[in-house]
């Protein structure tokens, strides 16, 4: 027994050294932990329970034959986040560039497998050079078996991805698949050609960062929903965010006792809104008055800023944020917002997030860009994605809800359960001054002093039309409040809806327009 326990611990060891104290040295060099080092910083201390340490490939071309690095450049297995499952698997950059063969590839796959067999959500903390060239065909094979699985598990387990150094090709889908992209600012890097191919192809000159950096993916392409500044940060934001998500979609998420009084009323909110409607005003402010603590997990802050997404509690129960951002093009809705807020949606719908939305928009950008660039297909999924929700919906109409904006914003009419406004709200089919430009354009013709005249029409279409009670009283909002009692009246009605159950006709899925 001596003798083998002997062998054992030296095949542990071997495992654990990963590439060499040479590579290790190299990934500290470069700000970047090694794969033990990731999951030691993630889960809680001593969980880790390692599969599969001692897999190998069994490629032999190429000089293959020579090299047969246990675990094979990924750590996989299960931990703990503050006490709950987890399964993980972390690339090692210092065996074969972390690159990705049919042995690789199938221990992720069994990962994946088990989280979703279990329950439990799974976080894949990416760092790899790729496909492995050396095994051709395998390779590419076993990245298809995780696309599959990262499908199947999708609205199942909740699935995060961090990308902590290079993620190239067809390696970048599974990310794209799953909930959540954190990357590293600095180190991590996603793109599908990188800048050799593209010089070569298109005569294009750009850096890798320039190209797939955390700061490009997260505010030009919507990729990234968090960027981090180092590896320590981001799987801290992991644990946090993990902190909003149930374990998967037969769960609630994590209910905590709630500190801040939940009949808590902010006589701020009541001056918050300013009288001149075209003056802005900051959202955050709302939301940091009306959820617990004025604690608010931002998603995707960088991308489409004039539309904010994101996890807070009301009365100690996880709720998904979505609020238009006045202070950004006056919280108009685009091609880019109505994609970060459906997704959000389905995100929240699928893991029983109930969804409460703060509601200040004058409508759809209007441009030739944005009607070629097909809002009307993008803004559909909004209209879609409120529809098809299930989950709670609450929301709040603070001052602007126009035209098709207001129908879109979980109005009753795509079945909003508790609809409320504010008495600074104004819900109409077009703004005052272009109703007024519309309805009395030869009257304003014809006026000795238009200007005048239209100020006057303005007030007056403003006094009758441009408030929340022609809406109540149709019962199309179920209430008028005062801005100060926001939280404890949304905390009520996430408790009476506590047990919403909503039965749709059966169907395989629907075509929600992509």
């Amino acid at each position: 027994m001596g003798d083998a326990l002997r062998r054992l611990e030296e095949m542990e060891a071997a495992a654990r050294a990963g590439g060499g104290p040479e590579r290790v040295q190299r990934q500290h060099e470069q700000g970047k932990l090694t794969a033990r080092e990731r999951l030691e910083a993630l889960l809680d201390s001593g969980s880790f329970v390692e599969l599969d340490p001692f897999v190998t490939h069994r490629a032999t071309e190429f000089g293959l034959d020579q090299e047969h690095p246990l675990g094979d450049g990924v750590v996989t297995g299960w931990g703990e986040i503050d006490g709950r499952r987890v399964f993980v698997f972390a690339q090692d950059f210092t065996v074969m560039g972390g690159s990705l063969g049919e042995a690789h590839g199938r221990k992720i796959c069994k990962v994946l497998d088990l989280a979703q067999e279990n329950g439990a959500p799974v976080v894949g903390l990416n760092d790899s050079g790729g496909a492995r060239i050396q095994e051709g065909v395998d390779a590419l094979h076993a990245y298809g078996e995780i696309f599959y699985r990262n499908t199947l598990a999708s609205g199942v387990i909740p699935q995060i991805s961090v990308i902590m150094g290079p993620c190239a090709g067809g390696a970048v889908y599974s990310p794209a698949i799953t909930d959540f992209v954190i990357m590293v600012d600095g180190t991590a890097r996603m793109f599908i050609t990188g800048p050799d191919v593209i010089r070569a192809v298109t005569h294009e000159e750009v850096t890798p960062e320039e190209l797939g950096g955390a700061r490009v993916q997260h505010t030009r392409s919507g990729v990234a929903h968090f960027v981090a500044r180092d590896d320590r940060a981001a799987l801290a934001l992991v644990r946090r965010l993990l902190s909003f998500l149930p374990s998967n979609n037969a769960e609630d998420p994590p209910f905590i006792p709630p500190t801040d009084p939940p009949d808590r009323t902010d006589e701020a909110l009541d001056a918050l809104v300013p009288e001149d409607p075209a003056e802005p005003y900051d959202m955050y402010e709302v939301i940091r008055r009306v959820v617990d603590d004025g604690e608010f997990l931002e998603v995707q802050a960088g991308f489409a800023p004039h539309l904010i997404v994101g996890f807070a509690r009301l009365g100690g129960r996880v709720v998904g944020i979505v609020a238009q951002q006045p202070t950004v093009l006056a919280g108009v809705l685009d091609i880019d917002a109505s994609d970060k807020g459906a997704r959000f949606i389905r995100f929240c719908d699928a893991f029983n997030v109930p969804l409460v939305s703060f509601v200040d928009t004058p409508g759809f950008l209007p441009g030739v860009a944005q009607e070629h660039g097909g809002i009307i297909r993008h803004g559909a999924k909004m209209i879609y994605a409120y529809a098809e929700a299930t989950v709670p919906k609450l929301s709040v109409i603070t001052r602007k809800a126009y035209g098709g904006a207001y129908i879109v914003m979980s109005s009753k009419s795509l079945r909003g359960d508790l609809c409320l406004a504010w008495p600074t709200a104004e819900i109409a089919v077009m703004g005052p001054e272009g109703a007024v430009n519309v309805l009395f354009r030869k009257e304003l013709a014809a006026a000795e002093d238009p200007e005048a005249r239209r100020k006057e029409l303005v007030q007056t279409y403003r006094e009758r039309f441009a408030n929340p009670y022609v809406a109540a009283s149709r019962g199309y909002i179920d209430g008028v409040i005062r801005p100060s009692q926001t939280r404890p009246v949304l905390v009520r009605g996430l408790e009476m809806l506590k047990d919403k159950r909503v039965r749709r006709p059966p169907r395989k899925h629907g075509n929600i327009p992509m």
